[in-house]
């Protein structure tokens, strides 16, 4: 259930030609997965984000996701890059942007440590004796698609609801089910889809944090 792991052997003419056609990569991008050589590295312990009151409305979903565009300077220069942005408290409060788009949730996890957002360590629950992050306030922004190693990166941020205006992959929304994360995708000006955890949507009518 964790996958297909494919190994490959070349004879040795085959890596020769390879070696002929070695890549430098000075810069590898921060995705989290690229450059491992095994599923269980890809699918390592990650903290569960602990029970939280918070919620939202189905307006300020879509209000949050109709937020982005003025939170993204740099793409209205240059029209190639995405947005990570914190939403808490009716607004956007954090937003990053860069090429690439685990890049932009990582420059956003740094701003929300910095600004005292973000707990730096995960505790260890009472009860179950699992990893649970404290949660952030707050829900996770993007522009791009979700995959799971965006949603590994929120679940160490510790938020408990991910929007995005772009579609999941199917091991994303099973990653973000175990770990205790609203994933929310195809947000728009008039619909929503919620994949995971729907307790976190409230009424328009309920109080929400």
């Amino acid at each position: 259930d964790r996958g297909l792991d494919v190994q490959v052997w070349v004879n040795a003419v085959a890596e020769a030609r390879l070696k002929d056609r070695r890549r430098t990569m000075a810069g590898p991008v921060g995705c989290g997965l690229c450059g491992i050589d095994s599923l269980e590295q890809a699918l390592r312990d990650l903290p569960v984000v602990a029970h939280s009151d918070f919620a939202m409305t189905p307006a300020q979903i879509k209000g949050a996701a109709l937020a982005l565009p003025g939170q993204q300077a740099l793409h209205d220069a240059t029209r190639a890059v995405h947005c990570a942005a914190w939403w808490a408290d009716g607004g956007i409060r954090l937003a990053r942007e860069d090429v690439g788009r685990h890049n932009a949730l990582d420059k956003l996890a740094g701003a929300m440590l910095r600004a005292g957002a973000v707990s730096v360590r995960a505790s260890t629950h009472p009860t179950d004796g699992n990893a649970h992050r404290t949660p952030v306030q707050g829900a996770i922004v993007l522009t791009s698609r979700i995959s799971i190693d965006l949603v590994q990166k929120v679940a160490v941020i510790g938020a408990p609801i991910l929007i995005a205006v772009s579609s999941p992959t199917a091991d994303a929304v099973a990653l973000a089910d175990a770990l205790g994360i609203t994933l929310i995708a195809q947000a728009r000006q008039d619909r929503f889809d919620v994949f995971t955890h729907t307790d976190r949507i409230a009424t328009e009518t309920e109080h929400v944090r």
